[in-house]
C-alpha cells in the first residue's frame, strides 16, 4: 500500500536509529540483557517517588463521580491552578490557570504549539545538536527547521541565531537542560537572546516566539539552577512534562505555560486549546492530571543520576573518550576518538556490546550520546568493554584512512 511521501522520506532518514534499536534487541537476545551495555534510550529506570504511589492509590479508592470523564480541553481548572503556582515560582512571573494548558507530555505540547503558531513555510530556529524529533514536529504543520551551530562548549551562539532570523521566523526553540549535551543555558544567555528577538521583532514587525522545552528542568547537578524564560521575554512559551522529573514517561502528562505578557493572550490560548482538541489529544489523561497536581513538590532522587554521571565519566576518562560535562539531564555527549565517523564508532562499539546513539541523529556528526538512566551496576560493568573497544578502535581508524571508506 502506498505511503505518504513525507512519511516514506522520514522513515528513510531514521534508518540508523531504527537499526541501532534492532541491533540492541538482537544482542540482548543473543548474549543476555545483563551482558549488553545499552546506553541508547533516554528511558528513566528510577522509580517514581513514593508519594506518587500513595496519591494514585488514594485516587483509585476514591471513586469520585466524573473523575474519569471529559473536562475542558485545557484540563481541569483546579489542576491548572495548582501547576500555575508551581510554574510561577520557577519562572518568576505571576501565572494563573488561564496561562496553562495540560498536555500529553512535552511531545504532545510541542505539536500543539507548532500547530497553533505555524503557517506553511514558517521557520523554527534550533541550535545543533538538537532533539531529533523537532524536525518532524515542525514539518507536521508545514514549518521548516533552520539549524545554527552552537558554541564550542555547546552554549547558544546568539550571533549565529541573529544571522538566521528572518520575516519567516515563527519561533526559536531552546532545550535546557539540553538533550543530548546536558548543557544548561545561563540567565545572561537567555537575556541576550531575548534582546536579539525583541530587536528583530521591532525591525520586521513579527515578534518570534521563544519556545523553551524543559522536561529536564529538575534534573541538574552541582547546585546549578535553570534560569527562567517566561520573565525574560514576553513572547515566550514553556513546554514541560513529568516524564523525567517524576519518572512517568509512559503516562504522557505535561503542560504548556505561556507568559502572562504574551501578545493577544486570549487568541494564543484559544489556539492552543483548539489545537489540543483537533490533533486528537482531546485532553491530557484525567487521572494523571489530578495526580501531578498533588505532587508539585516531588521529584525523583537526582543524586542517583549524579552518582551515575560520576561513575560513567570515570570510565570514559580511563578509556580516553572526551565528552561535554553535563550540567543536567542524564546524557554524556562524547567526541568520537580520533575524529572518526560517529556511525562507524557506534557500529564498532556494538561489537563490544555497547550501544549509543550517533551524533548525526542530533545534527552533530563526530559525536555519540550515551544515556546513563540505567542501573549503576550496568554502567560500572561496562568498563572492560570500553577499554577493549578503544584498544581496537585505532586499527579501525587506520583501515578507514587507508581505503578512504567508512569502516563498518
Amino acid at each position: 500500500m502506498p505511503l505518504a511521501d513525507a512519511i516514506r522520506e522520514a522513515l528513510g532518514s531514521q534508518v540508523m536509529v531504527r537499526k541501532m534499536f534492532e541491533e540492541g534487541a538482537r544482542l540482548k537476545k543473543q548474549h543476555g540483557e545483563e551482558n549488553v551495555f545499552d546506553f541508547s534510550i533516554g528511558n528513566p529506570d528510577i522509580q517514581p517517588p513514593p508519594a506518587f504511589y500513595r496519591v494514585l492509590s488514594e485516587m483509585a479508592r476514591e471513586g469520585k463521580k466524573g473523575c474519569h470523564g471529559y473536562m475542558p480541553n485545557a484540563g481541569f481548572p483546579d489542576v491548572r491552578e495548582a501547576l500555575a503556582r508551581k510554574v510561577s515560582a520557577e519562572q518568576g512571573v505571576a501565572l494563573d490557570a488561564s496561562c496553562l494548558v495540560m498536555s500529553c507530555g512535552a511531545a504532545g505540547a510541542l505539536n500543539v504549539v507548532f500547530k497553533a503558531i505555524l503557517n506553511s513555510g514558517d521557520e523554527v530556529i534550533v541550535s545543533k545538536p538538537y532533539f531529533m524529533e523537532y524536525r518532524p514536529y515542525t514539518a507536521n504543520y508545514g514549518g521548516k527547521i533552520i539549524e545554527v551551530d552552537s558554541l564550542e562548549d555547546f552554549g547558544l551562539d546568539i550571533q549565529a541565531i541573529r544571522a538566521k532570523l528572518s520575516p519567516k521566523t515563527a519561533a526559536v526553540i531552546i532545550n535546557s537542560p539540553h538533550n543530548p549535551t546536558g548543557r544548561v543555558y545561563s540567565a545572561q544567555t537567555i537575556a541576550r537572546l531575548a534582546e536579539v528577538l525583541t530587536e528583530h521583532g521591532k525591525s520586521c514587525g513579527r515578534m518570534p516566539y521563544l519556545v523553551s522545552d524543559e522536561p529536564y528542568r529538575e534534573i541538574v547537578f552541582d547546585g546549578i539552577e535553570v534560569p527562567p524564560v517566561l520573565c525574560a521575554y514576553p513572547e515566550s512559551i514553556v513546554v514541560n512534562s513529568y516524564s523525567k522529573s517524576l519518572s512517568l514517561p509512559g503516562e504522557r502528562i505535561g503542560y504548556i505555560a505561556v507568559s502572562p505578557e504574551i501578545r493577544d493572550k486570549e487568541d494564543v490560548m484559544g489556539a492552543l486549546i483548539y489545537a489540543t482538541r483537533i490533533l486528537g489529544f482531546v485532553n491530557a489523561p484525567a487521572l494523571m492530571q489530578r495526580a501531578v497536581a498533588e505532587l508539585t513538590g516531588e521529584k525523583v532522587d537526582v543524586e542517583v543520576y549524579a552518582r551515575r554521571r560520576a561513575v560513567f565519566s570515570k570510565i570514559l576518562d580511563e578509556a580516553g573518550i572526551t565528552y561535554a560535562k553535563p550540567e543536567g539531564a542524564f546524557y554524556l555527549f562524547c567526541q568520537v576518538p580520533g575524529g572518526g565517523d560517529d556511525r562507524a564508532f557506534a557500529e564498532h562499539l556494538n561489537k563490544h556490546l555497547i550501544l549509543g546513539v550517533p551524533g548525526s541523529a542530533y545534527g552533530k556528526p563526530g559525536w555519540i550520546r550515551f544515556a546513563y538512566c540505567v542501573d549503576e551496576k550496568l554502567i560500572a560493568s561496562s568498563q572492560g568493554a570500553f577499554k577493549q573497544a578503544m584498544n581496537s578502535w585505532g586499527s579501525v581508524l587506520n583501515l578507514t584512512s587507508l581505503d578512504g571508506n567508512r569502516a563498518v
